[in-house]
């Protein structure tokens, strides 16, 4: 946008009165951006120090070339006028700057609205969570329908997946989680042993600690706990991974592709954990072992020879099985928590939290069911 041809002319102000209460501001010269422009305080004080000022004229009939830059000045000149009560006449504009102007007062400050909260009622709550409850049991119903396909499909060898993603994942699920399961099992394992040895040094059977530290490795807490730890750990990055392709939109182009993404995706993982999490209960077994005999060597000076002839005198292959067992049941389901709460996040940073949230809390809660469960079962068959 310009006026003239002419360059290399400094934007200026000149100030003028044409009748007693108008202040006619001449604008010359090239308005343009990476111009020193003049201070708008030149013309603030020229107003202030004269009361009988009422109005604002302009005069733009000298100026070369401009942009945006005017818009900009003749905006500040504008308000400031209107603060100070004066009116502005745009007669001396010409008809690009009037238009521009008026376009950049045409949208109005956004205004947002408060709505007011009116109370709800509880038969309105308890029917919109009725409604809720029902749009999720149908989700996860649906989520392990495409599960049991896609597990049915691997087994006939028709899955699409690629076995590298099953090794990376392995990787992460395995090696990379040594440490924080080593640390918890040994933990675990003390902490049994001293609240056993309390009760039975009572009797004179502290013996009888590394029993109970080995039984309720084996059975229960090794698996318990690898299943928690890996729910935190692994079912939480499953989703955060998972829910960062959806807001990427990676997922539906796997889908425009016709790459089936519960194959793709979720069956690496799934296969990664069913393979790690026995092993991992194994490792946790024996680490929470050796910290039960770390507690009853120091406390109760039971040697390693008679903590390791107790171990092995109660402890039975069944019972290494049926916390194997409980194992893969756990990984399958923190596999299924991650992915099913991944692929249904929202597209949203805040939504791929709260998937990664709901994972972990999805998962620990189906552990502590379907362990409760398989308990059951195990002492209804005498395992």
């Amino acid at each position: 946008m310009a006026g003239s041809t002419a360059q290399g002319l400094s934007p200026s102000l000149e100030f003028k009165r044409p009748t007693q209460d108008t202040l006619l501001v001449q604008l010359s010269g090239e308005w343009k951006i990476g111009q020193i422009l003049p201070p708008l305080s030149k013309l603030t004080d020229k107003l202030e120090s004269d009361p009988t000022i009422r109005k604002i004229s302009f005069d733009t009939a000298a100026i070369t070339r401009w942009d945006s830059i005017l818009m900009i000045f003749l905006n500040k000149v504008i308000e400031y006028s209107s603060d100070m009560n004066l009116s502005t006449n745009q007669d001396g504009l010409d008809k690009g700057m009037k238009n521009l102007l008026k376009l950049s007062s045409s949208v109005p400050d956004r205004i947002v609205a408060t709505p007011r909260q009116q109370p709800t009622s509880l038969l309105k709550s308890v029917g919109k969570r009725g409604v809720e409850i029902k749009i999720e049991t149908l989700r996860t119903l649906s989520f392990l329908g495409q599960s049991y396909l896609m597990f049915v499909a691997f087994l006939k060898g028709k899955a699409r997946y690629q076995r590298s993603n099953v090794l990376l994942m392995i990787k992460e699920c395995g090696p990379s989680a040594l440490p924080i399961v080593s640390l918890i099992s040994v933990l675990v394992g003390m902490i049994l042993a001293f609240v056993g040895a309390v009760q039975l040094e009572m009797f004179g059977a502290q013996i009888y600690v590394a029993s109970l530290v080995g039984l309720g490795m084996a059975r229960e807490m090794g698996a318990m706990m690898t299943g928690i730890i890996m729910a935190g750990r692994t079912g939480a990055a499953f989703a955060a991974q998972l829910g960062t392709m959806q807001v990427n939109e990676e997922i539906d182009a796997f889908r425009t592709m016709g790459i089936p993404p519960m194959e793709f995706l979720v069956l690496p993982r799934m296969l990664a954990l069913i393979v790690m999490m026995p092993l991992l209960c194994l490792y946790a077994d024996f680490l929470g072992i050796v910290g039960g005999f770390m507690v009853g060597s120091i406390l109760f000076d039971i040697s390693l020879f008679e903590y390791y002839q107790q171990t092995i005198a109660l402890l039975t292959i069944a019972d290494f099985t049926g916390g194997l067992f409980k194992s893969i049941v756990f990984g399958i389901l923190i596999a299924l928590s991650g992915c099913m709460r991944g692929i249904q996040s929202g597209r949203s940073a805040s939504a791929v939290g709260e998937a990664a949230t709901s994972a972990v809390v999805t998962a620990i809660v189906w552990i502590v069911v379907s362990d409760a469960i398989l308990t059951v079962i195990y002492n209804a068959l005498g395992i």
